[in-house]
């Protein structure tokens, strides 16, 4: 496929910020197929391989985009088996980036348990910098991000501007609820991470994921006890 010319910042702003309005009442597939015909090759989805709605319907776009994966050392057996299912079984290309660190040296360079000392910086080195250094060869990267899922991303824009990384941050499914996503995933046999039913609503890195309980919004289970609800990825 044919890459369009690299963009400035500003150029790349501008996009982001016109189809986001254009946008705001597309479907999901409407707004991958104008991110695939702006961005070609230079265009990801992520995946935190709770699910794969969104490579699903990335894929129903264009067979073979690529999947960014963050293999932290800290996740669940479950989300890597997920990660091998949908290499496996989806027409994807999937990406897995690793920490500059193994857990092992992280722990000796910090003191074991970061997580529990310093979550913020456990996150930054192990998700937010090698994120960064992946997605340097794109322009724009999609997230399954809904504005459903908790108080803090109730006002995720469908296509926004990323300012930190300076890419176009493209969120198909921001307007699904999670019916909707129950729905597409029985319709179309999505593959989802198998935590999912039991008991898990948002899967993170095991030492710092728990069960939800009747009532609690979806991040609830993510850090729990502690003035944090997001990782850094996402704000």
């Amino acid at each position: 496929m044919t890459t369009a010319p690299q963009r400035t910042a500003v150029e790349l702003r501008e996009l982001a910020e016109q189809a986001g309005r254009d946008l705001e009442d597309a479907s999901a597939l409407e707004i991958l197929r104008w991110a695939d015909t702006t961005f070609g090759g230079r265009f990801c989805v992520t995946s935190s391989m709770e699910d794969a709605v969104v490579a699903h319907l990335a894929v129903r776009v264009r067979p073979g985009v690529d999947v960014v994966f963050l293999d932290t050392g800290y996740h669940f057996p479950e989300t890597l088996g997920t990660r091998d299912a949908v290499e496996a079984v989806m027409d994807v290309n999937v990406i897995t980036l690793t920490p500059r660190q193994s857990v092992a040296e992280q722990d000796a360079e910090y003191g074991p348990k970061l997580q529990d000392r310093n979550p913020d910086l456990c996150c930054a080195l192990r998700k937010v910098a090698p994120l960064e250094e992946g997605l340097a060869a794109y322009e724009a990267w999609a997230t399954g991000l809904r504005r459903d899922e908790s108080p803090t991303r109730a006002n995720t824009p469908v296509v926004g501007w990323d300012e930190k990384r300076q890419k176009v941050k493209v969120s198909p499914i921001a307007r699904w609820t999670q019916e909707d996503v129950d729905a597409y995933v029985t319709e179309h046999g999505v593959l989802t991470n198998p935590l999912l039913t039991d008991g898990y609503a948002s899967v993170g890195c095991a030492p710092c994921t728990r069960r939800v309980l009747e009532g609690e919004d979806a991040r609830a289970g993510r850090w729990a006890g502690r003035n944090k609800t997001e990782c850094g990825l996402h704000g």
